[in-house]
């Protein structure tokens, strides 16, 4: 190996790791409740303590940090979330010399305020705060890396991202701020989405377009939908999408036709969905 090729090779490694140690950032116009971060070696990473406006949730993925939240301190490691209440004094770094890792979303505080009083939390319409910093919830551990994965996803919808974004934080809401929720007998509404959904489906469709259809909160929507047809609305709206390229592809026309037709962002997308669901491709079935 000659010299000029050693050198590239330390060049490279010092490329990847500053790229590893490079905080990324995600936000959306179409969502901007949201605020995404992550690091994946975040070991010369160096928190003051400092708060939010918004309120903060985040998961470590690897290594071990300290933790200061308020009068709390402690040692946690990858499996933790924490949890930051608007204004909370806080800050997380890395301990030693370990490849420390997490990913972080930071929620409007309205947004959520909203949210809470959709599932019976806030009778006066107030932020209410969490008492937890910490929680080693193997769920909510899963769900925020879920989220955090449909979200910088280029391919995901904004309603498929709204969807998420709500399921995840009610399920917060229930494990750790828990109070009863509140009946909702909402039969006719939900056939009302599902028939907006499907006169509509080859439309970019927001959440908030269907919720108007339903008239019912996006939080209600979603919880009632999912138990009444088995998947979410935006999962609803994918798989009528699919059953409308099913019958293009039946009258024979082109694949890439058919993929802009029905919805989807290019014949690729079409191809990942369709062999998802109907475990062919659109080639197969048109054959």
């Amino acid at each position: 190996m000659t010299e000029e090729h050693v050198m590239s090779g330390t060049n490279d490694r010092s490329d990847s790791a500053a790229t590893a140690a490079a905080p990324k950032f995600w936000r959306d116009e179409a969502l901007p409740f949201i605020e995404a971060r992550s690091i994946d070696d975040g070991r010369e990473v160096c928190y003051a303590k400092h708060s939010h406006e918004t309120f903060s949730i985040g998961a470590v993925t690897g290594g071990h940090s300290a933790y200061v939240n308020r009068h709390a301190s402690e040692w946690i490691g990858a499996g933790a979330v924490v949890l930051m209440n608007p204004d909370d004094v806080h800050a997380c770094n890395p301990v030693a010399d370990e490849r420390w890792s997490y990913r972080m979303l930071h929620v409007d505080v309205d947004w959520l305020t909203g949210l809470q009083h959709d599932l019976g939390f806030s009778d006066n319409h107030a932020f209410r705060a969490f008492s937890q910093t910490m929680t080693t919830d193997p769920t909510l551990f899963d769900g925020l890396n879920r989220l955090y994965a449909i979200l910088v996803d280029d391919d995901s919808e904004s309603m498929r991202k709204e969807s998420a974004a709500l399921t995840f934080f009610s399920e917060v809401q229930q494990k750790l701020n828990p109070a009863p929720l509140p009946d909702c007998d909402a039969s006719g509404q939900l056939a009302r989405a599902a028939e907006f959904i499907a006169e509509n489906c080859t439309r970019p469709l927001k959440l908030e377009d269907v919720c108007k259809a339903a008239e019912l909160s996006a939080s209600h929507l979603i919880r009632a939908f999912k138990q009444r047809y088995g998947m979410t609305p935006h999962a609803y709206l994918i798989n009528r999408r699919i059953q409308y390229s099913r019958a293009q592809l039946r009258r024979g026309y082109p694949i890439a036709d058919v993929a802009l037709d029905a919805g989807f962002a290019d014949q690729a997308h079409l191809q990942r969905t369709f062999k998802r669901l109907v475990a062919a491709t659109p080639g197969q079935y048109r054959s």
